[in-house]
């Protein structure tokens, strides 16, 4: 150090600050103002793109809670057509139940009229049939006594008349 201050040039000193200041002014009037005002953008830059991503970040939260609204809206939606569903299917099992028990009784009561038809003809025919076996007996058994075979007949009918066959 003591060396500099030793060979200390005043012209030197002066040209050298004059160059320093020179320099300066040069670097303030087309170095500073580019490069503050590029920093400047850069930061307003900066300060867009994180209000543009606060802003991203808002609409994300809206769009994911409308999501979550219509998953929700979806998933009652879902249910309430499940419930439909099975509530159609009780129905359908319920109705087809009735059809068959009324498709049921109907082949039982026309079962039943069909047997007590065929019971009526079994009867009828079983009265005819013992009317004409008692026409016969009673012919042979008072052929003395009646002569005519109507009055027989006529007899044997009045006989059944009475006797009640079920």
């Amino acid at each position: 150090m003591e060396k500099l201050l030793g060979e200390f040039s005043i012209g030197l000193f002066f040209w050298q600050s004059l160059l320093f200041i020179g320099l300066l002014l040069l670097l303030r009037k087309y170095a500073w103002k580019p490069i503050l005002n590029a920093v400047n953008e850069r930061e307003e830059g900066i300060k867009d793109a994180l209000a543009s991503a606060e802003k991203a970040k808002l609409e994300m939260a809206n769009l994911q809670a409308d999501n979550e609204k219509l998953l929700q809206e979806a998933r009652a939606e879902r249910e309430l057509m499940l419930k439909e569903a099975r509530e159609m299917k009780a129905k359908m099992i319920a109705d087809a139940k009735e059809e068959a028990q009324a498709e049921a009784n109907k082949t039982i009561a026309n079962a039943q009229t069909a047997i007590e038809g065929e019971k009526k003809a079994a009867i009828a025919e079983l009265k005819e049939t013992v009317a004409s076996l008692s026409v016969e007996i009673a012919e042979k058994v008072v052929k003395n006594e009646l002569s005519n075979k109507d009055k027989q007949l006529e007899l044997v009918d009045n006989m059944l008349k009475d006797a009640n066959l079920n």
